[in-house]
């Protein structure tokens, strides 16, 4: 069997994708490598949004020249978001690709691979699905979730983007907004609670612009027929919190903030399945400098629809993107956005430096901030959100919280096995003490004993010990068999990309 490895780069559409190529590669009859070296086929995953996640492509390739001298039958495929943008200039630049497929081509991997296996030449296939679009559904192993044991995945309820950003190459990588049909996004994760998963990420490039192709779903509460920037992406998550009340949490990510209308802010005040965080990407504080990313929102527009959610849901934390040095920012600019993280009290946020993307309307714009000084207001920035996060994390300090737990730490607390989760805020919480319990999967009562930098440490109250399940212990004679019945984990390495 030939056996195939993926590198991602970027944000968690690409690590969503890149779980897609593993279910069709499988269904074809490859088998995953513990790594490259092993690997008969490589699959690199790209980004395109930032300069240095193109660049990292452009090395990775390059070093990977030498894996494919090593045995001449090896196949190098680009896949993702700068396959879309490049397509066969990629297959021109550089020797050792193989194969070029965009994200609307996952289907015909392995075909296109068996092509190339019967002397088929290096080929590039990146035709965005307009006129019909498809969105692969996940396959689910039964087990502690869906995803080789991990309690969460993602599900993709939309793609493309009819938003204009002008810094932004989505658009062009992606395509135009299409919507998946209702009734499918609540098949899947309907299978994936079944098979074990706990928290599902609703994933689109602006995904509260949904809309229901097949119009099947009724007017959520709270929308208003006149309002521009109203979707069905509350009627969405009401429909999922019917129809699948096993699921524990239901996130998304990433909204615009257009439509952060009145159905969905009354959503998240009535759907207990809904958690207490949302991330809403604001950019710039400036309304000079929000005009000319052409961002559609005021500051002031921005401020009142967050004051709003937050005062539906007391508690409610919110994360941001933001990018320092667009063309144009002064000092006044990038003031007006540290005012904006203080004002709004984010408790965590992704900054950036802007760099120029082929495709953008901001290539019109001279790209007239330094380097020097955009690395200096990163820096202040960085600032500002940590202080806000300390202060955050050192009051949550004597409280209980609940923890969705994620996974095993790599190393190991004082009383045994330290676990990691995630609170319905998202704060990162350490759970130390819990011996030979198993708490993968589960939502469980911590007490918070001290904060860390981005992080919180905890114990499990005395109720939820008493509640855990002890971990099964096997003897020789039976770990074959358990190996055999353990789910088969994917190995997914992530390569972090600015911007995602």
């Amino acid at each position: 069997m030939p056996r195939y490895a993926i590198t991602t780069f970027g944000c968690q559409m690409n690590v969503h994708d890149s779980e897609r190529m593993h279910d069709v590669l499988r269904r074809a009859g490859y088998t995953e490598a513990g790594g490259p070296d092993e690997a008969d086929v490589l699959v690199l995953n790209t980004c395109s949004v930032r300069e240095k996640a193109e660049q990292k492509l452009r090395s990775e390739v390059g070093r990977l020249a030498r894996w494919k001298r090593e045995r001449g039958d090896r196949v190098l495929v680009v896949a993702g978001c700068v396959a879309q943008q490049e397509g066969e200039r990629l297959l021109k630049q550089m020797r050792a690709i193989d194969v070029v497929v965009g994200p609307d081509n996952i289907p015909e991997l392995p075909g296109l691979l068996g092509d190339l296996a019967l002397g088929g030449l290096p080929v590039a296939r990146t035709v965005f699905d307009v006129d019909a679009p498809r969105f692969l559904m996940a396959s689910p192993t039964p087990g502690a979730g869906a995803q080789g044991g991990a309690p969460a995945a993602f599900v993709t309820i939309m793609k493309g983007c009819d938003e204009r950003c002008s810094f932004c190459i989505v658009p062009y990588t992606r395509g135009p907004e299409r919507y998946r049909p209702s009734d499918e996004i609540v098949a899947e994760i309907a299978a994936l609670v079944a098979a074990g998963v706990r928290e599902i990420t609703l994933l689109g490039q602006t995904v509260n612009s949904y809309r229901d192709p097949l119009g099947a779903l009724p007017r959520a509460p709270g929308a208003s027929a006149d309002d521009p920037d109203e979707s069905e992406f509350a009627a969405l998550l009401r429909r999922i919190a019917e129809r699948v009340p096993g699921l524990a949490r239901l996130r998304y990510t990433s909204p615009h903030p257009r439509h952060l209308t009145p159905s969905l802010i009354r959503a998240h005040a009535e759907l207990a399945v809904l958690p207490r965080h949302v991330h809403l990407p604001v950019q710039s504080g400036s309304d000079r400098i929000l005009r000319r990313m052409i961002r559609r929102y005021t500051r002031a527009e921005y401020v009142a629809r967050t004051r709003a959610l937050v005062e539906a849901v007391p508690g409610l934390t919110l994360s941001t993107d933001i990018i320092v040095g667009f063309p144009g920012e002064t000092e006044d600019d990038f003031a007006a956005t540290l005012s904006l993280v203080r004002e709004v009290g984010y408790k965590g946020l992704f900054g950036f430096k802007y760099s120029r993307r082929p495709h953008t309307p901001a290539l019109k714009l001279p790209d007239d901030v330094s380097e020097d000084v955009k690395g200096e207001r990163l820096a202040r920035l960085f600032e500002a959100s940590e202080a806000l996060l300390a202060a955050h994390l050192e009051g949550l300090v004597g409280t209980t919280q609940e923890v969705l737990v994620e996974g095993r730490d790599k190393q190991r607390g004082a009383g045994g096995t330290l676990w990691s989760g995630r609170t319905g805020r998202h704060e990162i919480v350490h759970i130390e003490g819990a011996g030979e319990l198993d708490l993968l999967g589960e939502v469980v009562e911590v007490a918070i004993a001290r904060a860390n930098k981005h992080s919180l440490q905890a114990e499990l109250t005395e109720a939820a010990r008493a509640a855990a399940r002890p971990r099964q212990r096997v003897g020789a004679g039976d770990a074959a068999g358990a190996e055999a019945a353990r789910p088969a984990r994917r190995v997914l390495p992530v390569i972090a990309a600015e911007g995602g």
